[in-house]
C-alpha cells in the first residue's frame, strides 16, 4: 500500500491515508507530498472529501476488515473502492513490466531485479514487498522503460495483472486460510501465468516443471536443456562464487555477496529476468557485486551485548529452514556478512496465523532443531480464531519430541522472550528472530533490558 502511495504521489496524484502507528516509511510518504492521518475514522473521509472537488477513489488491501470505520464511511457516502490488486494491475497494464510470484523468495526475487536494472542505468519503477536498500524504500517511481512488481498470492489478487514477463520463483502450499489445497493454488498461480506475455520459471521446483510451460528456465543444479543457470564454485557464509550459464554455455563468473543457495536461485532468477529485457551480461556482472536483501530478510540490527541480532521474515517451514542452514554456513564456514562471524545459532521463531500453524506444525518443528537454542514466541494470530491444541507450547514439544535434549523455551510474551534472550545466549552467539508477526520488536525490547546477566524466571 504505501509503495503505491509513493508512486501515485510521484505521478502527480493527490494522496491520502491513514496509519495509527509512525514510521520512516510514513515519513517519506509525507515528504512526497502525501497526506497522512493518524486516527482511523469516518471523519477522515470527510476531511478527504472537503478538499476537493472531485470524488476520492479509495484503495483497500485484503487486510482491511469490513468494520475499519473509514471504510464503512466510504460506503455509506457512495465512492467507489477498489482493492489495491486493482491500482497495482492498472500500473503493470501501462507500462513494460516484471512482475515475480511464488510461495517464496518473490519479495528478493523482485528486489535484486529492481536494483540490478537501477544499477545498470535502467531506472526502474518498483513495487516491492520489502524495504529495497538500494532505495531505502519499498516503492519507487523511475522514469525508465520497465516496471518490476512483487505479485503476491495470498488473496487470489495477482490474477488480475498482465505482465510482459511472470516469473514463478516455486510453488508449495501455504496460505492455507485462502487455499483449501495445492491445487487450488496451483491454479491460481497458473491463471497468473496465463496472463504473462512470457514466463521465466524455476526449473529446480518440481510442481512448476509438472504443471506450467514455462518459455525460459533457470536452475541451480543443472545446465542441461536450460535457458540460464548458475553453477557454485565456492559456498561461504558471505556469498557464492558461481558460473553463469547462457542455453547451457558459460558466460562468466558471477561473485554473489548474499550466502545461500536459495539466495543463488534467486539471484539467477533476478539476472535472467533482467538479460530477457535486453541487459548486457557484462553490465550485470559487475552489477552483482552490490546486491543486499531487502528489509526484514536476514535483517542485521546491530549487536546487542556482544550477540549478534538479526531480523527475518521467514514464517513457512522451507523459509525457516533456509535461513537456518544459511546462518549455520557462517558459523561452520567461519565466513560471514556481519561484523563478525558467529559461533552459535540461537533461533528466535513466533509462529502466524493457528491455520498456518496447524499445517506446518511438524515441517516447523523438523527445520527449527537446527540450531543450538530454540525460543518459541507467542503465536501471532493476525486476526485468526484460535485453533484447538495449536498452540507455540504444541511446537515446543514437537521440537523436543525429535530432539529432547535441545534447549526449548517458549515465552508467554514478547518481553519475557526478551529477557529469555538474555538468559540463555552469550556473546558471540547469533540471535535469529524469525516470523511475519511482530517478533521483529526483539531489537528494540532488548535494548530496554537493565542488564544483559538477567537471570531466567522458570
Amino acid at each position: 500500500m504505501s509503495a503505491l502511495a509513493g508512486i501515485l504521489a510521484e505521478r502527480g496524484f493527490a494522496v491520502s491515508g491513514s496509519d495509527p502507528r509512525d514510521n520512516a516509511v510514513l515519513s517519506n510518504l509525507r515528504r512526497l507530498g502525501v497526506r497522512v492521518f493518524r486516527e482511523q475514522s469516518g471523519s477522515t473521509v470527510a476531511a478527504i472529501c472537503s478538499g476537493t472537488s472531485m470524488a476520492p477513489l479509495v484503495v483497500i488491501s485484503s487486510a482491511v476488515p469490513e468494520t475499519n470505520p473509514e471504510l464503512k464511511e466510504a460506503r455509506r457516502v457512495g465512492l467507489k473502492i477498489c482493492h489495491r490488486s486493482d491500482v497495482l494491475a492498472a500500473l503493470i497494464q501501462n507500462q513494460a513490466s516484471i512482475a515475480v510470484a511464488g510461495s517464496h523468495g518473490k519479495t528478493t526475487t523482485s528486489s535484486l531485479i529492481a536494483t540490478l536494472l537501477a544499477a545498470t542505468g535502467h531506472d526502474p519503477t518498483a513495487v516491492i514487498g520489502g524495504i529495497v536498500p538500494a532505495f531505502g524504500s519499498n516503492g519507487r517511481s523511475g522514469k525508465g522503460r520497465l516496471l518490476v512488481a512483487e505479485a503476491d498470492e495470498s488473496d487470489g489478487s495477482l490474477v488480475k495483472f498482465k505482465p510482459g514477463l511472470g516469473v514463478l520463483t516455486n510453488v508449495e502450499l501455504d496460505h492455507t486460510d485462502h487455499y483449501p489445497d495445492l491445487e487450488a493454488l496451483i491454479g491460481t498461480l497458473r491463471r497468473f501465468a496465463g496472463r504473462s506475455g512470457r514466463l521465466l520459471a524455476n526449473h529446480d521446483c518440481a510442481i512448476l516443471r509438472e504443471h506450467f510451460d514455462a518459455q525460459h528456465w533457470w536452475s541451480i543444479t543443472t545446465t542441461e536443456g536450460i535457458d540460464f543457470a548458475a553453477v557454485a564454485l565456492e559456498e561461504r557464509g558471505d556469498g557464492t562464487t558461481a558460473e553463469f550459464y547462457e542455453q547451457g554455455q558459460p558466460v562468466g563468473r558471477i561473485c554473489l555477496p548474499l550466502p545461500g543457495r536459495h539466495n543463488l536461485s534467486n539471484a539467477v532468477a533476478a539476472l535472467a529476468a533482467c538479460r530477457l529485457e535486453g541487459v548486457a551480461f557484462a553490465e550485470l556482472q559487475r552489477a552483482v557485486a552490490g546486491l543486499k536483501p531487502p528489509g526484514r530478510r536476514f535483517d542485521f540490527r546491530g549487536i546487542w551485548n556482544g550477540r549478534l541480532v538479526v531480523d527475518d521474515y521467514a514464517h513457512h517451514p522451507s523459509e525457516v529452514a533456509a535461513t537456518l542452514g544459511m546462518a549455520q554456513l557462517m558459523v561452520g564456514s567461519g565466513r560471514s556478512p556481519l561484523p563478525q562471524v558467529p559461533r552459535r545459532l540461537v533461533a528466535v521463531f513466533q509462529p502466524h496465523r493457528y491455520s498456518r500453524t496447524a499445517q506446518f506444525l511438524p515441517g516447523f518443528a523438523e527445520a527449527l532443531r537446527n540450531a543450538h537454542t530454540v525460543l518459541i514466541a507467542p503465536l501471532y494470530a493476525a486476526g485468526e480464531a484460535p485453533i484447538d491444541g495449536v498452540s507455540s507450547q504444541a511446537l515446543a514439544e514437537a521440537i523436543r519430541a525429535l530432539d529432547p535434549t535441545l534447549p526449548v523455551m517458549v515465552a508467554s510474551s514478547l518481553d519475557e522472550l526478551a529477557v529469555q534472550v538474555a538468559g540463555c545466549s552469550v556473546e558471540g552467539d547469533l540471535v535469529l528472530a524469525m516470523g511475519a508477526g511482530d517478533v521483529n520488536s526483539l531489537w528494540d525490547r532488548l535494548g530496554q533490558l537493565p542488564d544483559p546477566s538477567l537471570e531466567l524466571v522458570a
